[in-house]
């Protein structure tokens, strides 16, 4: 297993980008429409060239990016990731011209990018996507519908996955760039638990051609699990950044609320429950980070890594902001308190990106098809 730790410059580095999340993004933050596209954040994250950072990094790097901005500012966090989920297929397996297009004007803030690969009956099972593909003389035609797509219905563009081969499962998906303007492809915004921009999306006879294929013809599975190995030890980063969020404000709480004469710290059953908020985010933290470390070298088991990353530090930052409302009483459940907040950001990562059910599965599988033959 690789062995790593930050340097200062990494701790640094992080620092910084908290102060900056809070005291830059956050204002900016508070000023965006609830469940829609905040442009000028995005502008914000291009201008301050934290998405440039982001599509040159390593896992890592980018779980580093993902926690730390989630401590100053969550929806910051998660405009930064999305555009990453978004483009990294196309880092992953465009064309020049794709390249040329599109990344500069992400880079810059200027572009929206989205990610379409969950449908109405495909969310966890991702092999069973329904979206039709047909083949005609310029490419082919997509019909069907997309839901869950975070971004959606403003991106400016789509990385879809759509069903070229029917009855081939996972081998029979391909990968297409879907500029947002083509003919035929219509949207709708879903309202959620957690105000984001999320939305569902039509595709009537939507043209697409060979140009517009991400990687290989049949092959596109392999582009969206590629991607997915990536960005799930980071969704992981992001859960830590909101549980040590959590975490900060209850060691301040704990420390200048009073009860039964003295600070809350001092009863032994508030210390032993900020003491487990600690360990497990800490040991959530070291997951996510030697899960990225062994994915930047390329060490075999990374989709296992992954798996145990995600799972562990999601079902960890639930509990430790649970813990921290408990502890915070009443003054937590009004709307605009950190841990209000907090709370309801908290529950969607142990759903997107793969079930804490479906990582169960991957590690599992993982375990039982390396396991050694009894002598």
């Amino acid at each position: 297993m690789t062995a790593f730790a930050l340097d200062p410059s990494q701790t640094a580095w992080c620092e910084e980008l908290r102060t900056l999340a809070e005291q830059r993004l956050r204002p900016l933050a508070e000023k965006g429409e609830p469940g829609h596209v905040n442009r000028p954040l995005v502008a914000a994250l291009g201008e301050l060239g934290l998405l440039e950072r982001l599509l040159d990094s390593g896992a890592l790097d980018l779980c580093l990016l993902r926690e730390s901005l989630a401590r100053g500012c969550t929806e910051a966090e998660t405009a930064l990731a999305l555009q990453g989920l978004g483009t990294y297929p196309v880092i992953q397996a465009g064309t020049p011209a794709h390249r040329e297009r599109w990344l500069p004007e992400v880079r810059a803030g200027r572009a929206v990018a989205a990610f379409a690969l969950s449908e109405p009956g495909a969310g966890s099972d991702a092999a069973a996507l329904a979206l039709d593909a047909a083949h005609t003389p310029d490419g082919w035609r997509l019909t069907g519908e997309k839901c869950w797509i975070s971004n959606a219905p403003e991106a400016d563009f789509y990385t879809v996955f759509a069903r070229t081969t029917h009855g081939a499962g996972a081998r029979g998906v391909t990968a297409f760039l879907v500029p947002a303007d083509r003919p035929g492809l219509t949207g709708s915004s879903l309202d959620m638990l957690s105000p984001h921009p999320i939305g569902a999306l039509a595709f009537d006879g939507v043209p697409v051609t060979h140009d517009d294929v991400l990687g290989e013809p049949d092959r596109g599975f392999r582009v969206a699990m590629n991607t997915l190995n990536l960005f799930r030890p980071s969704v992981g980063a992001f859960a830590v950044g909101m549980a040590r969020a959590a975490l900060d404000a209850t060691v301040v709480h704990t420390e200048e609320r009073t009860a039964f004469g003295g600070p809350l710290r001092e009863l032994q059953a508030v210390a032993h429950q900020v003491a487990e908020m600690a360990t497990r985010t800490e040991a959530a933290r070291l997951l996510v980070y030697a899960a990225a470390a062994a994915y930047d070298v390329g060490e075999p088991g990374v989709p296992r890594r992954a798996a145990m990353a995600k799972l562990f530090a999601t079902e960890t930052a639930q509990y430790v902001v649970d813990t921290a409302v408990q502890l915070h009483g009443a003054r937590a459940l009004r709307r605009g308190h950190l841990l209000e907040h907090l709370y309801r950001e908290v529950r969607a990562p142990r759903i997107y990106e793969g079930a804490s059910e479906v990582q169960r599965t991957i590690i599992a599988k993982e375990l039982y098809a390396n396991r050694e033959p009894s002598a």
